[in-house]
């Protein structure tokens, strides 16, 4: 009886180890199963944040070109009007010059709200390809005005940092 009794107890060892091992190795599965399921998730979590910011950014990126085109389309008008202003002072005749003011600051005041600045340009100003287009380059009445602006034929402008019209000058050589 000994040898069945120690033949028992080897074989209820074996099975316990075995129970043991067998445990062991599902609490290792469900472990790494969690962990990789945990991962899975950071990583899409993460993903589904950078496609919210990329389409953020594209959604801002596609207003400011439909801007663009809508902004480039009224600078016609705005020199038109800007020229328009000079004749009339030349005429002197006030009130059509006060409303024409009045339309053009009204216009240039809602366009400024939606981003558009015109850009200043100095007689006098050092030419800079970068933000100046020179249409033409004339002899300078003194050496100082070498490479500088001399005159502003039409009036440059920038929609928030990006210039969508380069002033256009003339630059004394």
């Amino acid at each position: 009886m000994s040898k069945d009794k120690n033949k028992e107890e080897v074989e209820i060892d074996i099975n316990e180890a075995v129970e043991d091992n067998i445990q062991e190795k599902v609490e290792t599965t469900t472990e790494e199963l969690l962990s990789q399921e945990k991962d899975r998730y950071l990583r899409l979590f993460a993903e589904f944040e950078n496609y919210k910011k990329r389409t953020s950014k594209e959604r801002i990126e596609l207003f400011k070109s439909a801007n663009q085109e809508l902004m480039s389309a009224i600078l016609p008008i705005l020199d038109d009007l800007d020229r328009g202003i000079v004749e009339v002072k030349k005429v002197k005749d006030k009130e059509t010059l006060k409303g024409l003011e009045l339309i053009s600051n009204k216009l240039n005041s809602i366009l400024s709200q939606k981003g558009l600045e015109k850009v200043i340009v100095k007689k006098g100003d050092i030419f800079d390809a970068e933000i100046h287009e020179a249409i033409t380059q004339i002899p300078a009445p003194s050496k100082k005005m070498v490479g500088k602006i001399i005159d502003t034929t039409e009036s440059g402008y920038k929609l928030g940092d990006k210039i969508i019209r380069y002033p256009k000058v003339v630059v004394g050589n």
